[in-house]
């Protein structure tokens, strides 16, 4: 069993994904000029864009969407200044696709981005060694990808992975990294520590919107919650890296922010940053796509409230 305070990692510089929300317009169309000035403040305040995410409804959109997600997102975080999505659809009885994970990687790359690679039936369906063998195929397509490893209540097709998988990866010099989101701390952490142990340079990215405070054990994150505060993310990790004790309030306060976002079901968390990014006046509405699950209206009251929370904490530091 590992330590937790083996791990401990405090005054560390932290790197911050974040997933973002792909908004739609009063006419149901997706809101580009909200999309492009999110894009253009998630990169201002210093954390790195990941778009066609679940956040961004990637497994909704069309090939064209997809795409034009990826040319405004290039030309305004710039050559591998973001991360996007590569999804294949499949069913149970697939086999691994390597022709549509490679045409998606290729997308991504034709757009200068840095691909993560989503799991489909396919590819977790392997045993373990053909798992690794499968992901050391797609690292000879690119210079750089992140994994990806989501629990089945999550996507059916989604699968988290034995150490032997995880050791396997850290072993594939073009896996920078993986996202891990299993919603479980013992499995993150046994991860942070053969990490530590076999390739300290590989991002251990905790999709953990139920725990965020996991970067104090060394992970970063790559999280569908810190598209509702890009800002208050970035100020929150730069407390951790300073030693500076306000990063625990600031984290409790989005932490309460996270558990009422990302309640059941958890796929309606999108219509929760809809709300919360319009509360802010950061979007035209709260709208989402039309096959996303919704949140009833009283949920901007609440909403409303946290936001006011964070906007004390802030104010009363300054």
């Amino acid at each position: 069993m590992i330590d937790p305070q083996s791990l401990f990692s405090p005054r560390r510089k932290i790197t911050g994904i974040s997933a973002l929300l792909l908004p739609f317009d009063t006419q149901g169309g997706v809101d580009w000029a909200g999309f492009e000035t999110h894009v253009a403040r998630t990169v201002e305040a210093g954390l790195t864009p990941a778009v066609n995410m679940d956040t961004g409804y990637a497994h909704l959109l069309d090939e064209p969407t997809r795409e034009e997600v990826l040319k405004r997102t290039a030309a305004i975080a710039g050559a591998d200044g973001y991360v996007a999505g590569a999804f294949v659809a499949d069913t149970h009885r697939s086999v691994f696709d390597r022709k549509a994970y490679q045409s998606q990687i290729e997308l991504i790359q034709r757009h200068h981005g840095t691909p993560i690679i989503f799991q489909s039936f396919g590819l977790v369906g392997q045993p373990d060694q053909q798992i690794i063998e499968s992901y050391a195929f797609l690292g000879s397509l690119c210079q750089k990808f992140f994994a990806f490893e989501l629990a089945e209540t999550f996507a059916p097709f989604g699968k988290i992975y034995s150490l032997d998988v995880i050791r396997g990866l850290l072993d594939i010099p073009e896996c920078h990294g993986a996202k891990h989101a299993s919603l479980r701390r013992d499995l993150e952490w046994e991860r942070l520590a053969l990490r530590n142990q076999h390739r300290p340079d590989f991002k251990l990215l905790t999709g953990n919107d139920l725990a965020i405070d996991m970067v104090v054990y060394g992970s970063d994150y790559l999280l569908g919650l810190s598209t509702f505060a890009p800002d208050l993310f970035a100020l929150r990790d730069r407390y951790w890296w300073e030693g500076d004790r306000r990063f625990f309030e600031l984290n409790d306060v989005l932490q309460y922010l996270g558990f009422f976002a990302f309640r059941a079901p958890v796929p309606a968390y999108k219509h929760s940053a809809a709300m919360f990014l319009n509360l802010r006046g950061w979007i035209q509405t709260d709208r989402t796509h039309p096959d996303s699950p919704a949140r009833p209206a009283s949920d901007r009251l609440v909403l409303g409230k946290i936001y006011e929370q964070l906007q004390e904490i802030v104010s009363r530091w300054k």
